[in-house]
């Protein structure tokens, strides 16, 4: 798409020193982006950004009003996907909201404390959803390779999610105290880590949130999606109807679930490490504006993936009827019994 703007000068300065000598102290904010996209550049990232938020928000909002009004929605395994539609929906509301502005101007509106709270609060949510993603799919791996009746217990939820604000938090107050910096990001919409701080102890900071923060996710994610994947496969041998049917389901959602995780992703974290270590200049706008919109869109793709193709929850959707006015009738989904018996049959392959 940015391909075709041959015309723009679509040009950054990724790779130039944050602050000019002798402006630390001045009250004006001058760390800006010495080039910028041009009109039709920003214009087109305005729109993209634009349905990012508009989207996002309003898939998020759908799964919280669907989790307040039915009761029977709020389980204990459902904690960690409502979990996920609460960060999603405030990088939507916190994030995304602040940088469309900032696009709209063509520069970014916040000055320098603005740009601090915005890289700290979209990276914290951002984390949040990506270590719950992790955390949801060694949930969905233990389920079904131990085979344990669920009961109404609300505390390991509780302390996955509480966990998972905690580890966000720790990987993201260090810019504010002094290891590594929060500053413009690309073409000065946006702020995020200091890819291009010349120091060592950015370089540190940014490969470990490399490594703990995308990195281990993705190992999990692949590691526990595998394994689960196989244990279906190996009951779909056994009983070609039900098992079958269920054994393509999950097929897809595995599939689906890794490659969205990696286009929305991996694209930033290797752009961030080629900004990090690589050339000065390497990096141009297009592969700096790309990958920070591919990320900001797993808040529109999570609540898809995660809970409107969550049987659960698609049938309390499909299951809406409008009888008199606004009284709404929601009838509960079925199956339970042939999520019981494929437990059962995974153990037995398992062991």
């Amino acid at each position: 798409m940015f391909s075709e703007l041959s015309g723009f000068n679509l040009t950054s300065n990724l790779s130039e020193p944050s602050t000019a000598p002798g402006q630390e102290g001045n009250e004006e904010w001058r760390d800006a982006p010495l080039e910028r996209l041009s009109r039709g550049g920003h214009v087109v990232v305005s729109v993209c950004l634009g349905s990012i938020m508009v989207f996002g928000f309003l898939n998020n909002l759908l799964v919280l009003v669907l989790f307040c009004r039915f009761k029977s929605l709020r389980t204990p395994v459902n904690m960690m996907l409502l979990n996920i539609s609460v960060s999603d929906m405030l990088v939507c509301a916190c994030g995304t909201t602040l940088s469309f502005a900032s696009s709209l101007q063509r520069r970014w509106l916040y000055g320098r404390r603005g740009c601090m709270w915005y890289g700290f609060v979209n990276s914290c949510f951002g984390i949040v959803s990506l270590i719950s993603l992790s955390i949801l799919s060694y949930d969905r791996y233990s389920t079904l390779m131990v085979y344990n009746k669920r009961s109404a217990d609300y505390r390991k939820p509780l302390l996955a999610v509480g966990g998972s604000w905690l580890y966000s938090v720790i990987w993201t107050v260090p810019p504010l105290l002094g290891w590594s910096s929060y500053g413009l990001e690309g073409a000065g919409m946006s702020c995020s880590v200091s890819w291009t701080e010349e120091s060592p102890r950015s370089h540190s900071y940014i490969i470990c949130l490399f490594v703990f923060c995308l990195g281990l996710p993705v190992l999990i994610m692949v590691y526990c999606y595998s394994r689960l994947l196989y244990a279906v496969k190996q009951v779909g041998r056994i009983r070609r109807t039900a098992a079958r049917r269920r054994e393509f389901h999950i097929l897809f959602m595995v599939i689906t679930t890794v490659v969205c995780y990696l286009i929305c992703w991996m694209p930033y974290g290797i752009v961030a490490m080629m900004a990090t270590f690589g050339q000065p200049g390497l990096i141009s706008p297009v592969a700096s504006v790309i990958p920070s919109i591919l990320a900001k869109t797993s808040t529109v793709i999570n609540p898809v993936i995660y809970i409107l193709m969550n049987k659960q929850v698609s049938a309390g959707l499909s299951c809406y009827q409008v009888e008199t006015g606004l009284k709404i009738r929601f009838v509960s989904t079925v199956g339970r019994s042939t999520d019981t018996l494929m437990r059962k049959k995974i153990k037995m392959l398992i062991n």
